[in-house]
């Protein structure tokens, strides 16, 4: 790859990693363009705003974003088809001589990115097989059978996701191995990729998240996700299961008008978070920042440029 090596900036949502990227990209606005390659996977999708704090096009002061709003709720997110996308946009943006900056907390579209995953086949068979096994028990008790075999992959699939849970099945069945065997043994990052974890103590996080819980639903989380049920959100294979979005779904189903759906979404993104830190844990190659403290820009750009 030509052009300044990358910069991640990943850790558990609502850390601040957008802003601390923004303000990356402001302080280098002198010497060097920077470019944004979003790793959220809810916010590859249009309209899927209020609900994944996506920036508004004022609030990225100029900056180019990259894959944000780059599929209708409809389609079908995937890791392959996100790993394709952003490392050609990771690439481009070096060519131009610019500095790509990978913002996000979905673990394995970061995974993939950084690690170049190489993805296991697939089988149209075994797929349909647990497929309809979903069908039939439901996600809840497929989420159990899938720990039955694999409880690390259980334990960092989300219970209510049943197209990842699927698939985790059918790599079992397919390798006879775990499905995280299937994924890359951390080594050098892609593109000596710099790794920077932003994260906050966990109390201090828990009443941000209330707080952003708060905001989402006070901004319109509610008409939001209505306005996208009449785009076809409840399709979505991917787009209807967001935190937040599945909440409403719910609530709106049971006769309500979505606000109870507060308290849940508050408490489903808090586990998701408890994810998120111990999967980021693991890789050694990231620079921890704390979130709570002044600097983290300066301490950004230190570890950027010590090419050692």
């Amino acid at each position: 790859m030509t052009g300044p090596r990358p910069l991640a900036i990943v850790g558990p949502t609502g850390t601040g990693k957008s802003d601390l990227a923004l303000a990356v990209a402001e302080k280098l606005s002198a010497e060097i363009a920077v470019e944004v390659v979003n790793a959220d996977a809810m916010q590859l999708y249009r309209g899927m705003d209020i609900g994944t704090a996506k920036l508004t096009i004022e609030q990225r002061r100029g900056i180019t974003h990259h894959q944000l709003d780059v599929l209708e709720v409809t389609e079908t997110a995937s890791v392959a088809r996100y790993q394709r996308a952003a490392s050609a946009a990771v690439e481009g943006i070096g060519a131009r001589g610019a500095l790509p900056i990978v913002v996000g907390g979905s673990m394995l579209y970061v995974q993939s990115l950084l690690d170049k995953w190489s993805f296991p086949a697939t089988d149209p068979g075994v797929r349909a097989k647990w497929e309809a096994r979903l069908a039939a028990v439901g996600v809840a008790d497929l989420h159990r059978e899938l720990a039955g075999v694999d409880a690390a992959a259980a334990e960092s699939i989300l219970a209510t996701d049943g197209r990842r849970i699927v698939r985790a099945l059918e790599v079992v069945e397919l390798t006879g191995q775990p499905f995280a065997a299937s994924a890359p043994r951390i080594g050098a990052p892609r593109w000596n990729t710099v790794i920077v974890g932003v994260d906050w103590e966990t109390a201090i996080l828990d009443e941000r998240l209330a707080r952003r819980t708060d905001k989402m639903f006070d901004d319109g989380l509610v008409d939001e996700v209505v306005s996208l049920l009449g785009r076809g959100l409840r399709d979505g294979v991917t787009a209807s299961r967001a935190l937040g979005y599945s909440q409403v779904i719910a609530d709106l189903d049971a006769g309500g008008d979505g606000s109870a759906a507060r308290d849940p979404t508050y408490f489903g993104t808090r586990r998701y978070v408890r994810r998120q830190r111990s999967w980021f844990r693991r890789d050694h190659r990231i620079h921890w920042l704390d979130g709570a403290v002044s600097g983290n820009v300066d301490r950004v750009l230190r570890a950027w440029r010590d090419v050692s």
